[in-house]
């Protein structure tokens, strides 16, 4: 199975997409999330802090598997986002995620949405 090695072009790999909706950094990840693909989500999380965007959205919806790097990668985002004044948003996420975040306890210091457009709703607050 492909876990987004270096080089690859299968369906494993991770892209991120981000784009601005008012205050917020709308962040979608596609595909797997992992060791090896970390830094392809951290980086546009950071710079959206940078840019001032410190409410960070990020779009679970597309988002085909995480691991514990991938859980430190939000986490961090979180601490960034928090100390800028803001915070992490996730929505839309599938089951499989959705356990990761359940297992860990993680999902109790994120606000989840069930989808983007309510994430997009509550624009008040982190």
């Amino acid at each position: 199975m492909d876990r987004g090695m270096p080089g690859s072009t299968s369906r494993g790999r991770l892209t991120v997409d981000v784009r601005h909706v008012g205050i917020s950094a709308v962040v979608t990840p596609e595909g797997e999330l992992d060791h090896h693909t970390a830094d392809l989500l951290r980086e546009p999380l950071e710079q959206s802090v940078e840019d001032g965007y410190s409410r960070l959205v990020v779009d679970c919806s597309r988002l085909e598997f995480c691991d514990s790097t991938g859980l430190n990668v939000l986490l961090g985002a979180r601490l960034k986002a928090e100390a800028a004044g803001g915070g992490v948003h996730l929505a839309g996420m599938l089951p499989v995620v959705a356990r990761v975040f359940e297992i860990t306890g993680a999902g109790a210091v994120f606000t989840v949405h069930d989808d983007l457009d309510a994430a997009l709703r509550h624009p008040s607050g982190a």
